[in-house]
């Protein structure tokens, strides 16, 4: 009897230590587990810091890009809508038959007909993050589809750019064409001193261009899309300009 007692006690002893093995084992393994959980967790939260990082870099210089655009483009709007009223100006003087001084005359053609009209953005940084793929960094979703969409905007402005100039030609060649004087022009506003061309001694009078049904029709077409391309084309540019800028600016760390 005694010795069944010992055996019975010495079998408990054995389950007893395996089960505070058992409990050992499992402990450690929690312990384990937890530390993987932390170290991923620290892992990811350093990701994230320099994903964060990475992508301020990229919106403090995007922000830049999009200022200086933006200051082009209320530039450029200035000197189409000056081109255009002068062209304006100068129908109206078609239409009064009053013909002003020569001078007056060259004046009005020269800022209606001398500018070319071409949006120049500052698109280097952004360019280059669609080219290597870095667009993926920016991690708001309304902005990256606005860049996106900005760029092929961008192409748009070009087509309608390239109409213009077209129509500006036309009736620069139609007033050269019809024999009127492209040095009585440079005389009469400066430009022949500043390319270092003395004076006409016998000048060609313009005036006669304003009695030109040709000469008119296309200044109307220039008109007619020089109008086009500040509402349809500039105007909302602007605004998807001021849309990508004020994102950028909310996604800016302070």
């Amino acid at each position: 009897m005694l010795k069944l007692f010992r055996k019975v006690r010495k079998q408990l002893i054995a389950e007893k230590k395996f089960s505070n093995y058992l409990i050992y084992a499992i402990g450690e393994i929690f312990l384990v587990v937890i530390g993987i959980l932390i170290a991923l967790a620290i892992d990811n939260a350093n990701d994230n810091r320099i994903k964060r990082e990475k992508e301020q870099v990229y919106l403090k210089g995007l922000k830049e890009e999009f200022d200086i655009s933006k200051i082009k483009l209320e530039e450029l709007i200035k000197v189409n809508r000056k081109s255009y009223e002068a062209a304006q100006e100068i129908v109206l003087l078609m239409d009064k038959k009053s013909f002003p001084s020569e001078e007056k005359f060259s004046q009005l053609f020269a800022t209606a007909f001398n500018y070319d009209i071409f949006f120049n953005p500052n698109n280097s940084l952004l360019n280059e993050m669609i080219n290597s793929g870095s667009l993926k960094d920016i991690s708001n979703d309304t902005l990256r589809i606005r860049l996106t969409n900005w760029i092929s905007t961008i192409d748009d402005i070009a087509n309608q750019e390239k109409m213009l100039g077209e129509e500006r030609n036309n009736t620069v060649n139609i007033f050269r064409s019809e024999g009127y004087s492209i040095r009585t022009l440079l005389d009469n506003t400066g430009m022949s001193k500043e390319v270092g061309i003395p004076n006409n001694q016998n000048p060609v009078s313009n005036l006669g261009a304003l009695e030109s049904l040709a000469f008119e029709n296309n200044i109307l077409l220039f008109i007619i899309t020089s109008q086009s391309t500040e509402t349809e084309h500039y105007a909302p540019l602007m605004m998807s300009l001021n849309s990508i800028l004020e994102t950028i600016n909310n996604e800016l760390e302070q």
